[in-house]
Order: structure tokens, then sequence, then C-alpha cells
């Protein structure tokens, strides 16, 4: 996603995602699980294409999606479905970035016909559910398709842009179909949840903080729980997922044979998506989260902190990853300049990390050693003061680690309302193996 620091809080439904257009080899570089699942994982999208798109057959169709939306073959789905003549393609929708991603960060490309298909693309970043049902009305289209790559925490807001879209398809009249892909960090759900008071554009619905969910299966979850609430009914029989084929809910991305495609510009490598879930957490404080690195959300430090976070967060034994004493420049966002004492965090079991506790870790050893720790406060929320709480979904994380508990007591704190989240979400979950 664009930099927190540097995006605009925007409404609980609007339509907000980056992508880029870069590939890399298969999970390069990526800690494995080690258990040898998902080497035949087929997403959605290559079942339906397979398929001929019969799933789309006789339907007036728009799709929402960006440079994630790709075949094994790496080409465009919107390409695919266009040079198939079995889809009777409408328009596109694009987030943030744009469908082909050629746009900068906090930024879309306006409305324009693809020169490629001679499809409408229409600018959708930002759209709430009222614009865009309007888009989808103007567009003449009777069926909504979802296929964008998600990384499995709540304040990664591919999720809140699917349910913007299955909002206005409701609004519209229309159908939603997910062309579903593995969470890339497994299907275990982890940390707090959201609470209402502090839902925002990066957590707009009560979902724990790393849900453990594939984007298929949150849409289902979407539909029983939420839409009936604020739209007065549900899709019911008008969302359908088409389903991946070959994936486990205890396979993490490195395991499925799969491309990776950077979902967003920060977002470089699947252990990035493995860490994302706590170490963002210190986009609410004074220390870089590794932006402007080559190692975002790995790289953690400030131009404060020494040798002294890593020797005790090697202590801890944090399950699933190691620590290592790093230094570093950032060339944008916080400390540009500046040389960063911190960590670089090593993933070594994926199965084992729990991101929402790796994030408490750290954030209570960096608060107890240094004095200048701060937490990041936003002027224009007065109310809501501190970003850390709306990613976290309430203050008591914050208050917590301002009071002095360790890490174990934060991460208990949690452990009632994960485990109800848990049994709540099970009627929707569509795949098998390991945690459910």
């Amino acid at each position: 996603m664009t930099s927190l620091d540097r995006r605009t809080l925007f409404a609980a439904g609007a339509l907000g995602a980056a992508a880029t257009a870069a590939t890399v080899g298969a999970a390069p570089a990526s800690a494995t699980s080690g258990h040898g699942h998902g080497k035949g994982v087929v997403p959605g999208a290559d079942r339906a294409a397979a398929d001929r798109w019969k799933v789309l057959r006789g339907r007036k169709v728009g799709v929402v999606t960006n440079p994630t939306g790709i075949l094994r073959n790496l080409r465009s789905i919107v390409d695919e479905m266009h040079d198939s003549g079995a889809v009777d393609l409408h328009a596109v929708f694009g987030p943030e970035h744009g469908f082909r991603g050629t746009a900068q960060a906090g930024d879309a490309e306006e409305t324009y016909t693809d020169p490629r298909t001679g499809v409408t693309v229409y600018d959708a970043y930002g759209a709430t559910a009222d614009s865009l049902t309007r888009m989808v009305r103007e567009a003449g289209v009777d069926t909504v398709v979802f296929d964008i790559q998600d990384v499995g925490a709540r304040f990664y807001t591919y999720v809140w842009t699917m349910y913007t879209a299955m909002r206005a398809a409701l609004r519209a009249g229309a159908s939603f179909v997910v062309l579903d892909r593995p969470n890339p960090i497994g299907g275990t759900a982890r940390g707090p949840m959201m609470t209402t008071a502090f839902t925002t554009g990066v957590g707009a619905k009560e979902i724990v903080q790393a849900h453990g969910m594939t984007v298929g299966e949150l849409a289902r979850f979407f539909d029983g729980e939420f839409l009936e609430a604020e739209e007065g009914r549900t899709l019911g029989d008008r969302l359908e997922v088409v389903e991946v084929s070959g994936w486990r809910r205890d396979t993490v991305f490195a395991d499925t044979g799969l491309t990776w495609v950077l979902p967003s510009p920060n977002m470089p490598t699947p252990n990035t998506a493995l860490v994302y879930p706590g170490t963002c957490l210190f986009e609410g404080t004074n220390l870089s989260e590794g932006r402007g690195t080559t190692a975002p959300f790995e790289l953690v430090g400030a131009p404060f902190v020494d040798h002294r976070w890593a020797e005790r967060l090697v202590a801890r034994d944090v399950p699933g990853v190691a620590f290592r004493e790093a230094y570093f420049n950032p060339v944008v966002n916080k400390h540009v300049g500046k040389v960063c004492g911190g960590v670089q965090v090593h993933v070594t079991d994926p199965l084992r990390l729990d991101g929402p506790r790796l994030g408490a870790e750290m954030l209570v050893a960096a608060k107890a050693l240094y004095a200048d720790f701060a937490w990041r406060q936003d002027s224009y929320d007065p109310a809501r003061p501190f970003w850390v709480d709306k990613l976290t979904g309430s203050p008591r994380l914050r208050e917590m680690v301002d009071a002095g508990a360790p890490a174990d007591e934060v991460v208990g704190a949690w452990r009632e309302e994960l485990a109800a989240f848990d049994r709540r979400r099970k009627p929707y979950l569509l795949y098998r193996g390991g945690r459910r």
C-alpha cells in the first residue's frame, strides 16, 4: 500500500489499494514452511480460464483488478478474457496505481479507454459505495468480478476494496464473482479484533488483525456477517467464489509454486507479507518501518536505537523469527538521510510466526529501552489521534505497552476475542489443512 504516513484517511467504504506491474520469480529468497504442500496450487482465475470462462458466460462483466490479477502464464486476466472471445467485458475498475499499475503512490489512472482491449477503465480509487454503484450502472455491468492478491492483514486495504465493490454490486442488482487466490501467510487467524469505534479505511469492519482467510472466504464472511446490517440484504446466491485448487490452510506463498507479483510497492517479497501484520504497527510510532529501504517491514529502527534492542529481542526467543542487529539509511519516509539503528527480522518458520505477537514483542522492548520512543499522533482526528489504535483496533495495546505490561500479557489480552472470531468465521471457510 502507499505509505500510511502520506495516505489521506478515506471513508470506511473507500476503494483504495496499490499495485505495481513488477514481478519476481516464484517466492525468491523466501522462507518455506518445510511441509511441501501446495506445489499444485491453481488460483481461481486459472481454473476459470481453463474452463473457457464458463462462470462468466452470458454475463455483462466488470472487473476489479490490478497487476496482481494474472494467470500462471503471467498475462492479465483482462487481456485473457478479451482475447478468449468468451467474456462480454464491459469495464475495468482500477484501484490506486490503476489497472495497469502506471500511476504513482497516492494516485490513479484517470478513466480512459484501454488501448490493449478497447475496454473502458474507470478510475475507482477512493470510490465510495455510492460512486462505485454509479460506475457499475453506467458501464451496464450485471456481474462484478474481483481478482486482487491480498496479503492477509486487516489494514492492507484490498479487502475493503472488495467489500465496497460487493456493496456496489448489491445496490446495482449485479452478481459478484471472486476469483480466489491463496492467503500468502496461511489460514490461521491471529491478533486483536477491530472495535466499532476505531473503524477506518484501514479496518472498516470487525475482523481480527490477521484474518487467516482468502479473499473468497472473506467475501462469504462479509456477505453473511455485515452486508445485511449495512445494506438491508445480502448477495446470497449472487455471490460466487471460484476456488483455489490445491491450497491448504497450512500453506504459505513460498510453497505454492506461484509467481509473486508485488501487490504494492512496499510488499516486495512473500517474506514481507509474513512479517507485515506485526511490523506494520511501527507506522504508528516514530520508528521507521523500513520504507525507503530494500527490505520494508523487515528492517525497523530509528536514530536513537542501538544494539540493546536486538539483544533483548533475541533473548525473547520469539517463535518463527530471528533478529539481527542492523543499520540502515531510509531514502524516503521517516528519518530520511539519517542512519537508523535497529533490527532486521528474519523468518525462520512461517507457520510458527504470529505477526501480531511479533509486533507486540518488538513494541514492548522498544518502549522499555528508549526514552525517545513515541507514538505517532494525527492532528486530523483529534478524537482518535493515535494511528496505532486504528491499526490494532482499539487503544488497548498502546495503553498496555505504556503501562509496562509484558508481551505475554499484551498478547493474552486478545486471546478470548480471537477465539470468538475463529468460531464465527468457521461456517465461511472453504479450505482445510492445519488449524482452521
